[in-house]
């Protein structure tokens, strides 16, 4: 004889459900980008002559980026199978046109336009094969529980061919996505002979073509961007890399010209004196050219200080954790890849933009994730953890499920 504890469903949070610790770190994000976008931004306000112009857009795009998170945390995981799978089919076609009639920010042609406004395909194409993935290594498995051969091949194509299309105007996007992948088929449980056939030669690959681009001629690259339509931001890359950001024993031989941003940058950090100016107080924001966007850390640390900026790093790491911890709990795969690829993708997108802002890497476009100035950019992020915590209510129903599901047999020694 056995008995069953009735089944019931978890109880709604009312209008916001899901992982709380997650809602939490979106918010403070939110905040904090609001606050410090509207110090950063006195170049475009000298720029534009409109004081609130910057703020109110900016805070406009964070708005609707928090209820475009609490529209998608409602939608059951299961719908993110059919929207990735349609996101891919729409992401090629936009980034294709992007490359042939896009308006070029900086150089690049990252930009379309739709109805008056500004996107980049690129950011949709980011969650769109992030999800596919997930779909992908869920679905295509072998006898063994590895993701099958037919699923590595169709991962690289779809890998290829998304990647491809955006190294030529964003590589450093390209790359990001790329490794975000790698980092995915690792938690999807890939044969590790199959993750050392795809690193070995990319890593060899890449270590010719850094040692390559220390060394070639600025003449041979002019040469080849003049020549080859796809390597017109050639000039760009090599520069970046060859670029020496060393500082001289006299601080009068650095040319701060030619290295505006990473001067900038580092006399931002360096007098922050630790405990920061204060809020709205950087002195910086006003010589530094993408202060509200791809270097917006430099001006968390001058205002902040050493202490605001770890603070904005454990944002991060805590919501990988959280992160983590919802993957542990979902009884399926996909959900579980999902909800990993994303975070993944958001945490090392921050890494690189820190590294970037405190000189440890070079100069890359990539805003860091809910608190530089941006459009699609943070109205996308806000969707990602919108999915992640979509997951985690799924997660979260069917812990409770199995909590509430005692099955207590009644022996006839327990009678």
């Amino acid at each position: 004889m056995e008995l069953k504890m009735p089944n019931s469903t978890i109880k709604s949070r009312g209008w916001l459900q899901g992982d709380m610790s997650l809602w939490m770190i979106l918010i403070v994000l939110c905040v904090i980008s609001v606050i410090e976008v509207y110090s950063a931004s006195s170049n475009m306000t000298y720029a534009t002559g409109k004081y609130w112009g910057p703020m109110v857009e900016h805070t406009t795009y964070v708005i609707f980026g928090v209820v475009f998170a609490w529209l998608v945390h409602l939608t059951p995981c299961k719908f993110f199978k059919l929207v990735s799978t349609l996101g891919i089919v729409i992401s090629i076609g936009l980034l294709i046109y992007a490359l042939a009639v896009g308006g070029k920010i900086n150089g690049a042609g990252r930009w379309i336009s739709i109805a008056g406004r500004t996107i980049q395909p690129s950011e949709i194409a980011k969650i769109s094969t992030i999800g596919f993935m997930a779909f992908i290594m869920a679905s295509m498995r072998d006898k063994s529980g590895y993701i099958s051969s037919a699923g590595i091949k169709l991962a690289a194509i779809v890998t290829f061919i998304i990647c491809g299309l955006i190294a030529s105007e964003n590589f450093s996007t390209a790359g990001l996505l790329f490794v975000v992948i790698l980092a995915m088929l690792f938690f999807g449980r890939a044969k590790t002979k199959v993750i050392l056939w795809i690193v070995i030669p990319i890593l060899l690959s890449g270590g010719a073509l850094f040692y390559s681009a220390k060394t070639v001629s600025k003449e041979t690259v002019v040469n080849l961007a003049e020549n080859v339509s796809a390597l017109h931001r050639l000039p760009t890359w090599v520069n970046r890399l060859q670029k020496d950001n060393s500082m001289p024993e006299d601080p009068n031989e650095y040319d701060v010209a030619s290295n505006q941003q990473v001067a900038h940058a580092q006399i931002a950090i360096a007098t922050s004196n630790i405990v920061g100016k204060g809020p709205g107080k950087s002195i910086e924001r006003d010589y530094l050219p993408a202060a509200h966007s791809d270097f917006i850390y430099a001006i968390i640390i001058e205002e902040m200080g050493i202490e605001g900026a770890i603070f904005v790093v454990l944002l991060y790491i805590f919501l990988l954790y959280r992160t983590w911890r919802i993957a542990n709990k979902c009884a399926t795969r996909f959900p579980a890849y999902l909800a990993m690829g994303l975070a993944t993708m958001l945490v090392t997108q921050a890494l690189i933009n820190m590294g970037v802002a405190v000189g440890m890497l070079p100069v890359t476009g990539q805003p860091l994730p809910l608190i530089s100035k941006g459009g699609t950019s943070t109205i996308i992020t806000c969707v990602y953890i919108g999915m992640i915590i979509s997951v985690s209510r799924s997660a979260k129903k069917i812990e409770s499920e199995n909590e509430q599901m005692l099955v207590a047999p009644i022996t006839p020694e327990g009678e």
